[in-house]
């Protein structure tokens, strides 16, 4: 049975809870660090090279790391559980342009395509540096077991891959703070409305 006081109520804002694991969290950070080192060390030239090599092999495990920690990991952190077929993604961004948002429990069909991505990328761009050369001092750790040829593709993909990374990056924490606006903006006028 329904009551006039159960009706008139406003609602409440769930409680926040954690979804992310612990794991799942210092990856998240520690990768952020390690990209932030590698490229600090590149900007610092070449006495630095040591340094950016040892961020790309902090991010290499990273992304190992969070590979497996998707297949073996807690339900949030397992990939079968956010990453959708794009036909779910496009209902979801189809449901985003009519102002109608399916709220989930970590990342939403956009996001998790974003961590794919971030992820596929990091792990490309890492990896091609260890075949990298300078053409000056300095080259990667795995360099003798390729041709020059194939170590200066490498490099360029190493280095146009990074802007790639950049422009990701830059959407994801856009995207993030759109987010948390557009969910306090949401939080705010369900309140109001509820209040008339």
């Amino acid at each position: 049975m329904t009551t006039i006081e159960s009706v008139t109520q406003a609602p409440t804002e769930a409680e926040p809870r954690k979804v992310w694991d612990l794991p799942v969290r210092v990856f998240h950070w520690t990768l952020v660090a390690a990209i932030v080192g590698a490229f600090v060390t590149n900007r610092l030239g070449v006495s630095y090279f040591k340094y950016h090599v040892w961020f790309g092999y902090t991010v290499i495990v990273l992304v190992l790391f969070r590979i497996v920690w998707g297949f073996i990991g807690t339900r949030h952190a397992q990939f079968w559980n956010f990453i959708c077929g794009p036909a779910a993604t496009l209902r979801y961004v189809l449901g985003l342009i009519r102002g109608h948002e399916i709220r989930y429990a970590g990342h939403n069909p956009l996001g998790a395509w974003m961590v794919v991505t971030l992820l596929a990328a990091l792990g490309i761009q890492a990896f091609s540096g260890l075949f990298g050369n300078d053409e000056i001092f300095n080259v990667g750790p795995l360099y003798g077991y390729v041709s020059k040829e194939v170590s200066l593709q490498l490099t360029s993909l190493h280095r146009k891959l990074f802007y790639w990374i950049r422009a990701a990056a830059a959407i994801h924490i856009l995207a993030v703070i759109a987010h948390y606006v557009l969910l306090h903006i949401m939080y705010s006028s369900e309140e109001t409305c509820c209040m008339r």
